[in-house]
């Protein structure tokens, strides 16, 4: 799994305030913190920047390239910004991102074709984005592949993402979201590759509760074959839930249980209070936090208490 790191985003005051400054040496220092703790690649958040993007984007871009030796993901609606930004790329890029909408689908994917650049194509059409695993793995299937077809955008190219939302007030999409990933993987052969904007899972949500829904949902998502994250690799933990994984290290209770949300999920089924020793606080937290993005428990900004 490839981790992109998520931290160059303009939601961030000081983001927005080191662009606002053409500060290059924040992004620089921010882009080496990411790649240090492990990420594959860096999003480059920049927002829509309708005026001056098309000289934004290619400024990051080289600034971050003279620090770093990672591909780099450009993320904005602004194309004519991606396109100033692919032209001075040192690696393979990704465009974050198209849609299924018909605007969107006849301007992205031939600028990724131009530029031999990734695309991240986002599950939802005109009429926003459903709920089921069904309908989102349906709009791959007959929008956004068929598309990267006639183009020639090779599979291994096009990173299918089914659209991660948030834990707090739209539930119910966390389990199809994950049930979606899981479908994808069986759509092919080879199967599309999938792609996951992690965070989102926890948006709106309290910023001490945010990191162990972030690390409980991406163990889950890994388990169905996730292939690349948008994630925050600076959090320690989060990247300790991956090296259980990744080396099935079962040393710990906690990490015994990790694993057994790894399989359990990959096997089509749920952890259980069986599974937990409930005089463990984190098991008890870990197990909490997978009942609500199960969408068994209604989730509260108080659920770790009840």
């Amino acid at each position: 799994m490839y981790i992109i790191g998520e931290n160059i985003h303009i939601i961030s005051p000081r983001v927005k305030e080191a662009l606002a400054e053409k500060n290059i040496r924040f992004f620089q220092e921010l882009a080496l913190k990411q790649v240090e703790a492990g990420a594959h690649y860096l999003d480059l958040n920049i927002g829509p920047q309708k005026k001056a993007g098309h000289e934004i984007m290619p400024w990051l871009v080289k600034g971050i390239q003279e620090v770093v030796d990672v591909p780099l993901v450009l993320d904005t609606t602004n194309l004519a910004a991606i396109e100033e930004g692919l032209k001075v790329a040192k690696h393979q890029c990704i465009i974050n991102s198209t849609s299924a909408e018909e605007e969107r689908l006849a301007t992205v994917p031939p600028l990724a074709k131009k530029y031999n650049a990734k695309l991240i194509a986002l599950t939802m059409g005109k009429s926003g984005i459903p709920v089921s695993a069904e309908e989102r793995v349906n709009i791959a299937l007959e929008y956004l592949i068929p598309r990267a077809v006639e183009l020639g955008i090779p599979m291994e190219d096009l990173l299918i993402d089914p659209l991660v939302l948030t834990v707090s007030g739209c539930q119910e999409y966390c389990p199809e979201c994950v049930e979606a990933i899981r479908l994808l993987k069986l759509a092919g052969d080879p199967p599309p590759m999938t792609n996951a904007g992690l965070s989102n899972v926890s948006n709106a949500v309290p910023s001490e509760l945010r990191p162990l829904i972030n690390r409980t949902y991406l163990v889950m998502l890994m388990a169905v074959g996730l292939d690349y994250v948008i994630a925050n690799p600076l959090d320690q933990k989060q990247n300790e839930f991956i090296r259980i994984v990744t080396q099935r290290d079962d040393s710990t209770a906690l990490g015994r249980l990790v694993l057994k949300l790894y399989d359990k999920t990959a096997a089509g089924e749920r952890l259980t209070a069986d599974d937990v020793d409930m005089s463990d606080p984190e098991q008890v937290a870990l197990f909490k936090t997978a009942q609500i993005l199960y969408n068994q428990i209604i989730y509260t900004d108080s659920y770790l208490r009840v």
